[in-house]
């Protein structure tokens, strides 16, 4: 028996709404799990195929990007270490010619000329420096050269563009000396070994660890009141005419990077003046 169409139609839309009710209601959630979930699996498995194929792809691409990155990163880290140690090597010049500076300022009766030490001595017999100041700035032989701490030695050769300066530890050093607060004199000696002592000192002089060494301004090649160091021990013997003393030097002469040289002071040669045995 056929029913008329508008009574399938109104059947129809009762069967749809009772189906949305109960969809609505959550009745059929567990039938939509169950009639779903191949669909969802499929859908989970193609997806996750899909991002590692995706990741193999596109991974050279970014490695290569890595790398690079990398490698500028690198580069940039590189740069900012040499500017530090620039900056470094700047501010240490700075505080060593603000240290001379000082000193010169503490020294003012004397004329300075400011030189770097460009080279060292390589034998083990002689301790010397190289410096970029020469003839044509005004040296001269036996000029004194200082640094911020005190006498680093003399002139003792010259040419137009750089000179050799003796340190004070060279085994042909020989300076008089007034070691203070006793105000007893002395001569001080180099070494081969660069170890510095103060010979002929009275045997009745009162010599204490600590005491300064300064030069004297005997013998002509010295300025007087130039600070050498402090002594370090005292060797005093009953049966021996003087004592010694072992000096600690109060200037670093690896570390030498700049020196002042005392340009108006010329050394006197007193030994034409100094009378011979049995002469006049």
């Amino acid at each position: 028996m056929n029913l008329p169409r508008s009574f399938q139609t109104a059947a129809l839309a009762i069967f749809v709404v009772g189906i949305l009710l109960l969809a609505l209601g959550g009745y059929l959630t567990p039938l939509s799990q169950i009639a779903f979930s191949p669909f969802i699996s499929a859908q989970t498995w193609l997806s996750s195929r899909y991002l590692a194929i995706r990741d193999f792809m596109t991974a050279p691409r970014d490695v290569a990007r890595l790398t690079q990155i990398n490698e500028q990163l690198e580069a940039e880290i590189s740069r900012l270490q040499s500017q530090i140690i620039e900056l470094q090597q700047q501010n240490s010049e700075l505080q060593v010619l603000s240290a001379l500076l000082d000193f010169a300022r503490t020294h003012a009766e004397n004329e300075y000329i400011t030189a770097a030490v460009i080279g060292r001595d390589i034998s083990p017999f002689m301790h010397y420096v190289i410096i970029n100041r020469g003839s044509d700035d005004g040296l001269r032989r036996g000029m004194p050269v200082v640094s911020s701490q005190g006498l680093v030695g003399r002139v003792a050769a010259v040419t137009a563009d750089g000179a050799r300066v003796q340190l004070i530890s060279d085994p042909g050093t020989a300076i008089n000396v007034r070691i203070q607060p006793s105000g007893t004199e002395g001569l001080l000696q180099g070494s081969i070994t660069g170890d510095i002592t103060v010979e002929a000192i009275a045997q009745d002089a009162s010599i204490q660890n600590g005491d300064l060494v300064l030069t004297s301004g005997l013998g002509g090649n010295y300025p007087p009141d130039m600070l050498i160091g402090q002594v370090s021990g005292v060797r005093q013997r009953p049966v021996e005419l003087f004592q010694t003393a072992t000096v600690e030097p109060v200037v670093d002469f690896a570390s030498l990077e700049i020196v002042l040289v005392i340009v108006n002071f010329q050394p006197v040669n007193i030994a034409p003046l100094i009378p011979s045995p049995g002469g006049e």
